[in-house]
């Protein structure tokens, strides 16, 4: 007589850590060392139009907030981005593991600007991408809101109150971010792009 037997929690463990293990290719793809491209690069194109619009949305597949663009000048600008953490795979700003990591314990902004040229046979895009830490060097200032009134004074009617600094203090540069620099250059010369 054959008795069946439960499996043991410690097999069904393995199971679920081996399975979650290989299935790597369904997330994002984060490589240690990202391939090198020439920056600027070469997209062999004969419509501007098409170049710009593959432009912008690299940008936004990017999910980098476009702060101005100029398609006369060639530049497409965006605003900053908080830097992706290891809890945030949807965000593809952070590119290689140390990125990440570098973003979930630091306070991490990037800003990226495109230029696009004209050249012969088709264009030349060059990307740079500007990487800041956060480091505020005096406390920071903690209002109760605008909303909550004092009871013991009465209302003072002053629209031009300023709350901390104009501009955002704190921030120290770190130069440029190569790793998403190519990153975007990679996915405009994609295949079936143009």
């Amino acid at each position: 007589m054959w008795i069946r037997r439960r499996p043991d929690f410690a097999i069904v463990l393995v199971a679920a850590l081996a399975c979650c293990g290989f299935g790597g290719c369904v997330g994002p793809q984060i490589s240690a060392t990202p391939q090198h491209m020439q920056n600027p690069v070469f997209v062999p194109a004969s419509d501007y139009d098409v170049v710009w619009e593959s432009a912008v949305d690299v940008m936004h597949s990017l999910q980098l907030p476009i702060q101005r663009e100029s398609k006369l000048d060639g530049i497409i600008e965006t605003d900053y981005k908080v830097g992706a953490g290891l809890l945030e795979p949807w965000h593809q700003d952070a590119v290689t593991f140390s990125d990440r990591l570098e973003g979930s314990f630091q306070s991490i902004r990037r800003r990226a600007v495109m230029s696009i040229t004209p050249a012969q046979g088709g264009f030349l895009v060059g990307v740079e991408v500007v990487k800041e830490i956060e480091n505020p060097d005096k406390l920071i200032i903690n209002s109760p809101g605008h909303s909550t009134f004092q009871e013991n004074t009465p209302l003072q009617r002053d629209l031009n109150v300023v709350i901390g600094p104009a501009t955002p203090d704190g921030w120290i540069p770190q130069g440029r971010d190569p790793g998403l620099e190519q990153s975007i250059l990679a996915r405009l010369r994609a295949p079936g792009t143009y």
